[in-house]
Order: C-alpha cells, then structure tokens, then sequence
C-alpha cells in the first residue's frame, strides 16, 4: 500500500473539480489523516482531507448527514486511493470562538433527532455488551505476536467486564438512540460566521447517544459523573429526550454513560495496537491508556 498517496489524490480531485492546480497549507496531520486548506489561483479557497482506513468512508457520511439536514461541511468531491480517502469539502472559514457546553448541548440535541441513516453500523445493546469479549480478543491476537506480554490486569478487568456486561449494558436502546457522532468534543464542533457545522464523522455509528455527551469533555482527566449530569441535564433542557436523565443496567445515566463510553476506547485502542496502527513502538503508550480506561470502567459500571 501506498504510505501516503495525497498527492496523488489530490491531483484525482483537482481534475474532477475541473481545477489544474493550488497551493497546499497544513492544518492538522497525523499519521492515519491531514487536512488541508488549498488556495486556487482565483484565491477561492477549500478544505483537503484524506485519511487511510478505517476513516475511509466519511465522504459518504457526510453526504448523508447533509441531506438529512445536520449542519456539516458540504462535499465537493472525493476520490479512494490504494486504501485512502481524499475529500474536497467547504471551507468554513476561521471559527469565530470556541464551543462551549450549551453550544454542545444544541449540537447534541439537532443530531440525536435526525433520522438515523441506513449505512452506518449500529451499536445496539447485543454489540455494546461484546466490548470487552472483542477486546480479549484483541488482546490475544497482541500476545500471538509476543506484544502486551505482561497485561494480566488487563486480562483479569476485561474478564470481571465481560461477566457483568450484559446485566450493564442493559437500557442502550433507550433515547437518545440514533445518530453517534463518536468523535464529540468541542473541537468538533466549528462555530463560524455562518452559524455552526459538525466536522470529523469518520466514526459516525447508529446507537446510544450518551457516547457522544460522555465524551465531550474528554478523556484525558478523570471522568466526572456531576460534571455529565449537569450537561445532560442541559441537554434535557435544550430539546433532548427527558429519558437521557434515566437509570439504565442498574446505574445512573452519567455514569452509564461514561463507563461505556471508556469501554468503546478501550476496545478502539486495542484494536488500532493490533490493526490499523500495527506498530510496536506505540504499545507503552496503548497500555497506559486502556489501564486507566479499564480502571475507570470497573468504578464507573460498578464490576
């Protein structure tokens, strides 16, 4: 597979979009994505976004999302390359601020009440509940390959999440359930001159959408339980189904909420390790973060 084939890419779109060629300024690049703005020579400018799989269907997510009426970017073209997707969209322009909890909670609420779109996978309680079993299964494949050798307590967490997930995960269907943006955190969310637009919906699944408020203020500290209810509670407020304040598998939403939102990263991180990322060197830092998520997940789903 090509390592990263955008520029040819872009010279595929430049040609659909009937344009010969245009200076390239770095946004934002890591090593399965970038963005892009470009600048025509009539100075007109767009936005270039390619990514390797599995973040090789947002083209498709987008057009959805748009024609069901979401605010997001507008797609111009898009083009698949040796396992990468290139994306010429809008450019929205400098945000005016940065989003902040009621622009969430408003974000939150247009979202979880669009209909939902047949092409996304769909994290129903069956799916939610096989989190950690996939992850064991993740873990095993790590071990077959003499990686994540001395990880017994992620083994032994993953094992107590497993005997309790079904009980726990029980009240996922509950509303909101529907569109999950899964990459819901402010920086997601650009607030411009025009109003607002969701951007990132590389993930976007049908299912539960306390994921995607579990998730807005981030992972790098520790979850907080009051500081989710009072968001929900925002949310509630704003338009969302009163049912996102309700008990579900035996907890309280916040802390449903967050507990199940730890456990879809772990399983993420897991498999990125074995699959899509692949790379030894990075194990250190894959285990440090699924330690910490599994401890918050045994407190948070009280395993």
């Amino acid at each position: 597979m090509t390592a990263n084939p955008s520029a040819e890419l872009l010279d595929s779109l430049l040609t659909i979009a009937g344009q010969t060629t245009a200076v390239r300024k770095e946004v934002r690049v890591w090593s399965m994505s970038g963005v892009e703005r470009l600048t025509f020579p009539d100075a007109t400018t767009t936005i270039f976004k390619y990514a390797k799989r599995p973040f090789d269907s947002e083209d498709h997510i987008l057009r959805g999302a748009h024609a069901l009426g979401v605010p997001v970017p507008q797609v111009h073209a898009s083009a698949v390359l040796d396992g990468w997707l290139g994306i010429l969209m809008e450019d929205l322009g400098p945000a005016v601020r940065d989003a902040n909890d009621l622009d969430g909670t408003a974000a939150a609420v247009v979202l979880h009440g669009t209909r939902t779109a047949p092409a996304l996978p769909v994290l129903d309680q069956a799916s939610l509940r096989m989190l950690p079993n996939r992850s064991l299964d993740h873990l095993a494949r790590l071990r077959k390959a003499e990686r994540w050798q001395d990880t017994d307590g992620i083994e032994n967490a993953l094992d107590r999440i497993t005997q309790a997930a079904e009980a726990r995960s029980a009240g996922a269907t509950v509303a909101p359930f529907g569109w999950v943006h899964s990459e819901f955190h402010p920086t997601s969310l650009h607030i411009g001159q025009r109003g607002w637009r969701l951007l990132d919906f590389a993930r976007a699944f049908t299912g539960p959408g306390l994921l995607d408020l579990a998730s807005w203020h981030g992972t790098l500290d520790a979850p907080d339980p009051v500081r989710l209810r009072a968001f929900l509670e925002q949310y509630v407020t704003a338009g969302g189904p009163p049912d996102a304040l309700a008990r579900r598998g035996g907890l309280t939403a916040e802390n449903w909420a967050l507990g199940w939102h730890r456990m879809w990263a772990v399983e993420w991180f897991m498999e990125q390790s074995i699959r899509w990322i692949n790379d030894p060197a990075t194990d250190p830092a894959y285990i440090k973060a699924v330690r910490r998520h599994l401890t918050d997940v045994l407190h948070l789903l009280e395993v």
